[in-house]
C-alpha cells in the first residue's frame, strides 16, 4: 500500500531532523515584515532575512513544510487551476535550507536519497539539469553519486539561474524530473527529453535545489559568498502524486476526499463528475485555498490580498453554479479541509467555526448579486453582438467589479465559456487606474516603486563602502530615545547629496538609531536628529517620520531647521519622548482590546489591522458580523475596568512553536 500525503509530508521533515536539520513550523501565508510580498510563495520567504545575513537563528540547517500561494505577479497560476493537473493556487512546499552549514555536495545527496530511499522512486525514472556554467554540480551528480552523464542536462539562466533580486544573493540550481514515460509523451517529439519538462506532460519537475553562491552587485559583477547556502522547494502534491502514481494531483488523497465530498453533496454520478472534472477541480482547489487564507487572518475585501481571497471565492462558487449547485454550499467543502488536513496545521481547527461563518457571509452576499450581473453581463453581449463586436469594453468589465463584485478574472470566464466573447484587459487596467488616482489610493504604492531600487542600491553602497555592517543600520528603539550616530547618507528629492543646508526638506540615514519606524499598524516616532555638541558645529533636523523602506535601512525624514549638515557628520538622534509614552500606551491599549474581544466575542476573533498613534487608536479585528451595541458597551467597561487597574506591564518572550501548541 502507498504512502499517505500525511504520511510523505512528515517522511520528508523525519528523513531531514535525523540528518541534524531543525524542524521549523510553517509561517503563515501572510508574510511577516515584507512588503513586497501579498503571500508566501516559496519555503524560503520565513528565512529571507536570514539568507541575507541581517536574521541570525540557533540552528544552520532548517526543514519545513511551508503553505504558499501563488496567485500574484510572476508566481500566478490561477488560470492554469482546473485544466492542468499539476497546478494550484494553495500548495505545501517542502524545503530543506542551509545556512552557511553545507552546501552542493550535501544537497544533492540529500535530495537523491529522500526520493530514491524513502519514497522509493526506481533510480532510472529521475533526470536531472545544472546550470550550464556549473561543472562542480555536474560532476557531484556524476561522479559522486554514480548518475549516467546522459541523464544530467546543463542549462541556461531561464530556467537554472536564481536570484533573489537585481542585487543580492544569487547562485545556479539543479533540478530533479520524473520521467512517466515515453507512452504519456504529449509533445510528439521524437526528441522528447527534460528540455521540454513545461511543454510535454511526460516530464514532471520535482525538486529544485538552489546553491546561493554569489553576491550580485549594481553593475552586475558577481563575489562568492563567504558562506554560501542551500534553499531547495518541492511541491508536496507533486512527489505524492509520483508516490502515489497518479498522473494528475487531483486524483491523489490530498483532493480526492475533497472532490468525493463534493460529488456526495451535488448527488453526481462518477459520469457526471467526469464531466464535470474541471469544475470539481477548481472548487476542491480553491476550497483549500479559502480555508488557508482565512485561517491566516485573511478577510474578503477589494484591495490586496483581501481581493484576491474574495476573487478566488467567488470563482468556486461560480464554478459551483456550474455543476448545479443554487444556494452557498463552500462551507461544507471547507469543513472537509480541516476534516483532512487541521491534523497538521491545527490552526485550522482552532478557528474552524470562524472560516465556515465568514466562507458562508460571503458567498451569501455575492449570491445575492450573481443573477443581476449575469443579466448585465447577457445585455452587455447583446448589445455588442448587435453592433458586430466580439470583446466587452474594459470599463464595462470594470463596472461589473464595482457594483456587482465580479472579479475580471470571473467576468473572462463567463465571457468565453456562454458567449464566445473576450475582455479588454488594458481598457481594464485603465480603468481601474483612473478610480484608483480619483480615490487617491495609488499613492503609497506608487511611491514604494519608484523609489524601491534607489534604496536598495543605496544600502548596498553603504556596506561596500563600510559606511554600515553586513546587518545595515543599527536599530534599536528599544534602547532609550537618545543614541549617538554618524550621519552615513543624505537624500534630497531621491537623490544622494553630500550635504544639506538650512530649510531644505531631506531624508537622512544613520549607522545607528533609536527611532521607532512605521510598522504593524503603529505610527514612527518623531523627533530631532542634531550635531553632537562635543565635536561638531551646530545644527538641527525635526524628524517627522522614520521608516524601513528595505530590510537593514532606517530612513528619516524632515527639514533641517538649523545649519548645515554633511556626510560623515557626527550626531545624537533625539526622539520626543512625551510623544512615544501616549504612543506605548495606545498600543498597550490594543492588547488590551484585542484580549477583551476574544473574551467576550469569541476565541476565533484575531487582529486584521490596526492604527497605533499618540492621540488615538483603531484595531480592525476579524468577526463575521455587526457587533451589537450592548456588547460594544461589555468590551468598552471591560477595557477601561483593566485601564484603571493601573496594572504592571511587563514584557516576555516565548518560541513560536510554543504558541502555536497553545491554540491546538
Amino acid at each position: 500500500m502507498s504512502m499517505t500525503s500525511a504520511e510523505i509530508r512528515q517522511a520528508f521533515l523525519d528523513y531531514f531532523a535525523k540528518q541534524g536539520h531543525t524542524v521549523v513550523a510553517s509561517s503563515s501565508l501572510v508574510p511577516a515584515n515584507d512588503p513586497t510580498l501579498l503571500f508566501t510563495n516559496a519555503g524560503m520567504v520565513q528565512f529571507k532575512d536570514v539568507f541575507l545575513g541581517l536574521e541570525k537563528r540557533d540552528y544552520s540547517r532548517a526543514t519545513t513544510a511551508q503553505k504558499c500561494m501563488r496567485v500574484a505577479g510572476k508566481h500566478n497560476d490561477l488560470e492554469n487551476v482546473g485544466p492542468s493537473p499539476r497546478h494550484h493556487t494553495f500548495f505545501e512546499m517542502l524545503g530543506n535550507f542551509s545556512f552557511g552549514d553545507y552546501f552542493k555536495k550535501e544537497a544533492i545527496r540529500f535530495a537523491y536519497e529522500s526520493l530514491t530511499g524513502v519514497y522509493g522512486i526506481p533510480p532510472e525514472r529521475l533526470y536531472y539539469t545544472v546550470h550550464q556554467s556549473d561543472d562542480e554540480a555536474f560532476d557531484l551528480w556524476t561522479k559522486e553519486m554514480g548518475i549516467d552523464s546522459e541523464r544530467v542536462y546543463r542549462m541556461g539562466d531561464a530556467t537554472n539561474f536564481w536570484q533573489m533580486a537585481d542585487v543580492g544573493p544569487c547562485g545556479p540550481t539543479s533540478e530533479l524530473h520524473y520521467d512517466w514515460g515515453k507512452e504519456f509523451c504529449t509533445c510528439g517529439d521524437p526528441n522528447c527529453s527534460v528540455f521540454l519538462d513545461n511543454s510535454c506532460e511526460r516530464w514532471l519537475e520535482v525538486w529544485n535545489l538552489v546553491f546561493m553562491q554569489f553576491n550580485q552587485a549594481e553593475d552586475g559583477t558577481r563575489t562568492r559568498l563567504p558562506k554560501p547556502g542551500v534553499d531547495t522547494g518541492m511541491g508536496l502534491e507533486r512527489i505524492v502524486a509520483i508516490v502515489q502514481n497518479k498522473r494528475a494531483n487531483y486524483e491523489t488523497d490530498l483532493f480526492m476526499p475533497i472532490i468525493r465530498h463534493v460529488q456526495a453533496l451535488r448527488g453526481h454520478t462518477d459520469e457526471q463528475l467526469e464531466e464535470n472534472l474541471i469544475a470539481y477541480r477548481v472548487i476542491a482547489d480553491h476550497g483549500r485555498a479559502i480555508t488557508f487564507m482565512i485561517g491566516d487572518g485573511v478577510m474578503p475585501g477589494n484591495e490586496g490580498r483581501a481581493s484576491v481571497l474574495r476573487l478566488i471565492l467567488r470563482r468556486a462558487a461560480r464554478y459551483g453554479r456550474m455543476i448545479g449547485f443554487d444556494g452557498p454550499f463552500l462551507a461544507k467543502v471547507a469543513d472537509k479541509v480541516i476534516e483532512e488536513m487541521g491534523g497538521h496545521y491545527i490552526e485550522l481547527r482552532a478557528r474552524r467555526q470562524f472560516i465556515l461563518n465568514v466562507i458562508t457571509q460571503e458567498e451569501e452576499r455575492f449570491l445575492r448579486t450573481f443573477t443581476n450581473g449575469l443579466e448585465l453581463i447577457a445585455d452587455l453581449v447583446e448589445k455588442l453582438r448587435a453592433a458586430g463586436k466580439s470583446q466587452i469594453p474594459g470599463d464595462e468589465v470594470f463596472k461589473l467589479y464595482a457594483t456587482y463584485g465580479f472579479p475580471k478574472d470571473l467576468t473572462r470566464l463567463i465571457a468565453d465559456e456562454e458567449y464566445g466573447f473576450t475582455i479588454d484587459e488594458k481598457g481594464y487596467e485603465k480603468a481601474f487606474e483612473q478610480h484608483a488616482k480619483i480615490s487617491g489610493g495609488s499613492k503609497i504604492g506608487e511611491i514604494a516603486v519608484d523609489m524601491l531600487q534607489v534604496y536598495a542600491d543605496l544600502l548596498d553602497r553603504l556596506k561596500q563602502e563600510d559606511k554600515l555592517p553586513a546587518t545595515g543600520v543599527l536599530h534599536d528603539p528599544y534602547c532609550g530615545t537618545s543614541m549617538p550616530a554618524t550621519v552615513v547618507a543624505i537624500l534630497r528629492d531621491g537623490e544622494s547629496v553630500n550635504n544639506a543646508g538650512e530649510g531644505q526638506k531631506i531624508e537622512m540615514i544613520l549607522n545607528a538609531t533609536p527611532f521607532y519606524v512605521e510598522s504593524g499598524g503603529q505610527v514612527s516616532d518623531t523627533g530631532h536628529i542634531v550635531a553632537d555638541g562635543e565635536v561638531e558645529p551646530g545644527w538641527k533636523m525635526e524628524v517627522t517620520n522614520a521608516v524601513r523602506p528595505v530590510t537593514g535601512l532606517i530612513i528619516h525624514e524632515g527639514i533641517l531647521t538649523e545649519g548645515n549638515v554633511s556626510i560623515g557628520a557626527r550626531a545624537v538622534a533625539k526622539v520626543d519622548e512625551e510623544r512615544r509614552w501616549n504612543i506605548m500606551r495606545n498600543h498597550t491599549a490594543t492588547h488590551i482590546l484585542h484580549r477583551e474581544l476574544r473574551r467576550i466575542l469569541g476565541g476565533h476573533v484575531a487582529q486584521a489591522g490596526s492604527l497605533v498613534a499618540p492621540d488615538r487608536l483603531r484595531f480592525d479585528f476579524s468577526h463575521p458580523q455587526m457587533v451589537p451595541r450592548d456588547k460594544l458597551d461589555e468590551i468598552e467597561a471591560a477595557v477601561n475596568k483593566i485601564i484603571l487597574a493601573d496594572l504592571p506591564v511587563s514584557d516576555s518572550q516565548q518560541k513560536f512553536s510554543d504558541l502555536r501548541q497553545a491554540i491546538a
